[in-house]
């Protein structure tokens, strides 16, 4: 399928329910991207680059390829408001081989995987509340297989649980997604800007790394790129651009997702004016939060305290020291009704790109068809299922010198499957931008992206930068999430075949 023709929306998508207004859609925009790892992911990140300025320099430059690749993202969205999305502009700017490995990605570790990452979030931090969901109190214990174990312990059992609900909820129809995805997305949005607010007010104190560390010198910190990255090959400046690619893995996954609200575009009402309206304000507003509440971690904390942070929860080490021991139940609290939120945006949008799949014949049959509640309920299930399992791999680490083996999850594990993967898809998004202004120079536009061909050209260039980088730092897991895209072709052979003989 290509060409103009294409762009018209199948009986089978006008059967879809446009129930997605301009503030519903802005609104799966930020509860996509605000999840858990604003609140998190910030101790990796100062580790890594040691100092308070750089630590804000890898928020900014992840913010810089947000904006530019929702400005480019905008256009297709605009040109193509069909269901799956950034599917579709593969499709049609490559070809469906592309479009189908996109897909395939997605459903193997792209979205299933922040699902999941999203879900162990959600109950970590739910155990600061309930001391019954633990990591280490077990309904099934690890079994273990190298270097990683498969286990069910209370804080896994939840996250499942989680996941299983919000794929239930939303097989209920589109309003039922909606209501829960908007009331948690402003509550959770509150919490965020409370964050700001009170690190900015109550939290500002002397100790904080802004004032007591030196901004960009982080060898004066104590920093050196070998404690920080055992074994790299390189020292000075270049180890400290090549560790800020990898301090930009978090910030990039705590804002992504910003796409999803393409994978829903045959839903949303009016979508030629909505869907550019709501990426480029949803995007706008979460990368300034994000920025803003970094600020608040380094006026409030010590850098060693952001770097040493318990289970990596900057927030709720920040909210301690601005509202004592209350802070920690408030922030935990918030971060359960963030995760939680964010998680049903993925569950809502992801299925639509599987289900776009099978209408192309190229996955199972079923999953192309709709509920009575005009819902894809489907696709809803075989990410739902897809995703509980990816809850329940640990890393298993042994202790040579005890035979002791600790117990971890894969949430950095699947940071850095997915990222590096999900770039490269990003990439090819914002370049099918500039190879459809030349295949299909004479389809509307009703959106042209803002600074064109500066933005694409940035985006690319940045995206590229961080493959080779992560490539070059965390060879194993940025090579087993290409392999999981590459084992999409013999995939899309198969469907291919039964497609044609059908």
């Amino acid at each position: 399928m290509s060409g103009t023709a294409a762009f018209t929306a199948t009986a089978e998508e006008q059967a879809l329910a446009r129930g997605l207004g301009l503030a519903d859609a802005t609104m799966l925009v930020v509860g996509s991207m605000i999840g858990s790892g604003i609140f998190i992911v910030s101790a990796e990140s100062a580790r890594l680059v040691g100092s308070p300025g750089w630590l804000l320099a890898a928020w900014a430059l992840a913010g810089v390829m947000t904006i530019t690749g929702a400005l480019c993202c905008a256009e297709l969205a605009a040109m193509m408001p069909r269901a799956g999305g950034q599917y579709v502009f593969l499709r049609e700017a490559y070809g469906p081989a592309t479009a189908f490995l996109f897909g395939w990605a997605l459903l193997l570790v792209i979205q299933t995987g922040t699902i999941a990452a999203v879900a162990v979030a959600f109950a970590n931090f739910l155990g600061v509340l309930v001391p019954w969901v633990s990591g280490t109190r077990y309904v099934v214990a690890p079994m273990v297989a190298g270097r990683y174990a498969i286990s069910l312990s209370t804080q896994q059992l939840v996250a499942i649980a989680s996941i299983v609900l919000l794929t239930w909820a939303n097989t209920r129809g589109l309003r039922t997604g909606k209501l829960i995805q908007n009331t948690l997305t402003v509550a959770k949005t509150s919490a965020l800007l409370g964050l700001v607010v009170i690190g900015l007010t109550l939290g500002w104190n002397a100790r904080g790394a802004a004032f007591t560390s030196s901004w960009w010198n982080p060898v004066a910190n104590g920093w050196s790129a070998a404690r920080a990255q055992p074994g790299l090959a390189a020292g000075g400046a270049l180890a400290l651009a090549l560790l800020l690619g990898k301090a930009m893995v978090g910030p990039l996954f705590a804002q992504s997702a910003w796409n999803n609200v393409t994978f829903a575009g045959g839903e949303v009402r009016d979508p030629r004016r909505n869907l550019p309206r709501a990426l480029l304000a949803g995007c706008a507003i979460v990368v300034g939060l994000y920025v803003l509440a970094n600020l608040a971690y380094v006026v409030t904390l010590p850098l060693a305290d952001i770097q040493g942070a318990p289970q990596n929860r900057v927030a709720t080490a920040a909210m301690r020291v601005a509202l004592g021991e209350r802070g920690t139940a408030l922030m935990a609290l918030a971060i359960v009704v963030s995760a939680f939120g964010c998680n049903n945006g993925l569950v809502l949008a992801g299925a639509r790109v599987s289900y776009a799949m099978a209408r192309d014949r190229l996955f199972f049959r079923r999953v192309g068809m709709l509920n009575e509640r005009r819902v894809p309920a489907a696709a809803l299930a075989v990410q739902g299922a897809w995703a509980s399992l990816l809850v329940l791999p640990r890393s298993a680490v042994r202790d040579a010198a005890t035979g002791a083996t600790t117990f971890g999850n894969v949430y950095t594990q699947l940071l850095e499957y997915i990222v590096p993967a999900d770039l490269v898809m990003y990439a090819a998004m914002v370049l099918a931008v500039v190879v459809l202004r030349r295949r299909a120079a004479e389809q509307a536009r009703p959106y042209r992206a803002f600074g064109y061909p500066v933005t694409p050209a940035l985006y690319v260039a940045l995206a590229l930068l961080l493959v080779v980088d992560l490539a070059w730092l965390a060879p194993s897991t940025s090579g087993i999430g290409y392999l999981i895209v590459a084992s999409g072709i013999p995939a899309y052979l198969l469907w291919r075949r039964n497609a044609v003989s059908r």
